[in-house]
């Protein structure tokens, strides 16, 4: 019984680092794409339509990295 319970708690704490190390990068990318594309608003405001798809696309991107964090975690949790 103790064998099932030990188990349990690794996959809580493997579920709980998945996640605080999963999502570790794709927050700092995020804040990167995010702060260029300021800059670049700053520089040139008459290309916001191009700036801004392209940041989208990007943060799109670096979200699904997020996701796959995400995704490892649940199933951690649900064996």
């Amino acid at each position: 019984m103790a064998d099932v319970e030990s188990i349990k708690v690794a996959a809580y704490v493997a579920a709980g680092l998945c996640m605080g190390i999963g999502t570790l990068g794709p927050s700092l990318g995020q804040g990167f794409i995010g702060g260029k594309a300021c800059e670049s608003l700053g520089k040139k405001p008459e290309a916001y339509d191009q700036i801004f798809r392209m940041m989208m696309m990007s943060l799109a991107f670096v979200e699904s990295t997020a996701i796959y964090a995400l995704l490892v975690s649940i199933m951690l949790l649900i064996k």
